[in-house]
């Protein structure tokens, strides 16, 4: 009895150690981005005089008002979106396209090519090789640039093929004597049974797409085709009054800390990721969780 009550009051205090943890690291994920919203919330004066701590001071929403009427943000915002859709679309496909023969095992070539596809994952031709290849093929300054060069992710092909291969084979087998052939069963059999998986990776992929601004920073010289990480990237570290300066805003208003401006567009960057990820969450555990038990 004596023992079991021990046992007891150890995992009592497992659970209150893990308990704190884990508020400790709620509160050091969240308070930043909280501080954020407030400030950009906040009057100006109060945050020039740094009376912003966690809440709004002074309720205004005119830093978020100055922002919105910039109209080179909302050109980079399209941008964005174009980049991550038509990106995103692209990527799963063409994953999708490269894990299903790579997990048949009745194709010639699956050993090799998942060598190869492995291979690429520690050695790269390297930055200034990829540079030349882009240039060469005419898609230097062209939106195609943002895409085509990140079309597939090795890493997440590898997790695509697991999920095929987690599929009965004789599900494959008894498709194929009913006469469908291979891009039948990956379209109308396969790609439907990995839904979860799918959605994983397209979050991945699109979260991807979304905060790239390195592929823009190499290939993207033309400022009306430029993404939103490349204006917010712009905005916090080499022209933060270019908003103010551009847009009907008071002297007055234009002599407040410009931090707040910053600030307001960090918010709005962030606003359309976490609009989507509550739609694909229910998938998220299930794709992640691939794998990891067998049997």
């Amino acid at each position: 009895m004596n023992l079991f009550r021990k046992r007891d009051l150890g995992d009592v205090l497992f659970d209150l150690l893990i308990g704190i943890f884990l508020l400790f690291a709620v509160v050091v994920c969240i308070y930043p981005f909280l501080y954020v919203i407030s400030v950009s919330i906040s009057s100006g004066e109060a945050v020039n005089k740094g009376l912003v701590v966690l809440f709004p001071v002074d309720l205004s929403f005119e830093a978020l008002k100055t922002v919105l009427d910039y109209s080179t943000l909302w050109t980079a915002y399209a941008n964005t979106i174009f980049y991550t859709v038509v990106g995103t679309i692209l990527n799963v496909i063409f994953t999708c396209l490269a894990a299903y023969p790579l997990s048949r095992r009745r194709f010639c070539l699956r050993k090799g090519m998942n060598f190869l596809l492995a291979f690429t994952m520690y050695f790269s031709g390297g930055l200034i090789p990829i540079y030349i290849v882009v240039t060469k093929l005419g898609l230097y300054n062209s939106r195609w640039a943002m895409i085509l060069p990140v079309l597939v992710s090795a890493y997440n092909v590898m997790i695509c093929r697991s999920a095929y291969e987690s599929i009965s084979e004789s599900l494959f087998e008894e498709a194929a004597i009913e006469g469908a052939n291979d891009f039948y069963i990956m379209t109308r059999i396969a790609t439907p049974l990995i839904k979860p998986t799918l959605a994983v990776l397209t979050l991945y992929y699109a979260v991807a797409r979304y905060n790239d601004f390195f592929n823009a920073l190499l290939y993207i010289s033309d400022r009306n085709k430029e993404p939103l990480q490349i204006f917010l990237r712009r905005i916090l570290l080499q022209a933060s009054m270019e908003i103010m300066q551009t847009t009907n805003t008071s002297m007055a208003a234009v002599s407040q800390s410009t931090i707040q401006v910053r600030y307001v567009c960090i918010v709005v960057a962030v606003v359309p990721i976490m609009c989507v990820v509550p739609f694909v969450q229910k998938y998220l555990v299930q794709g992640t969780m691939l794998g990891a038990v067998k049997g």
